[in-house]
């Protein structure tokens, strides 16, 4: 494959997050958090980074649940094509006190809220779905715009400020 390809590759695969992209995100995670009364709710990418969190953070490795997020969709993927589906959308773990609902998030990123007793997964779920509409919108307008190109002299002028520093 061809630098160009590589580099063209690179930013198809890459999601670029704009400040105005998380403000969205994050107005959405807080009136998700109110109507659902889940307790934290994160937008993860598929490759576990977290994107935005809100809601109540405190005491949580994040960056842990993050990427085991991606990780668990990631199973769940291989087990919907075992049975025949293309992929799940959605999935729910429950614990004695605290519980988690993951769902997909357009193409590129997973929607995490993690809930308790104030709370319940029909109502978790329900306000889900909705949010994961309108956040995925927000996702999906970025990766229609093709990222800016880069010069046509930029490797060269690269090359020369490398050159410098040695």
């Amino acid at each position: 494959m061809s630098a160009q390809g590589r580099n063209q590759k690179l930013r198809a695969d890459r999601l670029v997050y704009y400040a105005e992209d998380i403000a969205a995100l994050n107005q959405e995670l807080d009136a998700f958090l109110e109507l659902s009364q889940a307790r934290a709710a994160f937008v993860v990418d598929r490759e576990g980074h977290m994107v935005a969190r809100r809601g109540d953070c405190s005491g949580t490795a994040l960056e842990s649940i993050a990427a085991l997020v991606a990780g668990s969709f990631a199973a769940t993927r291989e087990l919907a094509r075992l049975v025949g589906e293309a992929e799940f959308t959605s999935m729910s773990h429950q614990g004695a006190r605290d519980s988690i609902q993951i769902a997909l998030l357009g193409e590129r990123a997973l929607f995490a809220a993690v809930y308790d007793q104030r709370s319940n997964l029909g109502l978790v779920r329900w306000h889900a779905k909705e949010s994961c509409g309108r956040m995925a919108s927000v996702l999906q307008h970025r990766s229609d715009v093709p990222p800016p190109a880069l010069p046509g002299d930029y490797a060269k002028d690269a090359a020369a400020a490398l050159d410098q520093l040695l």
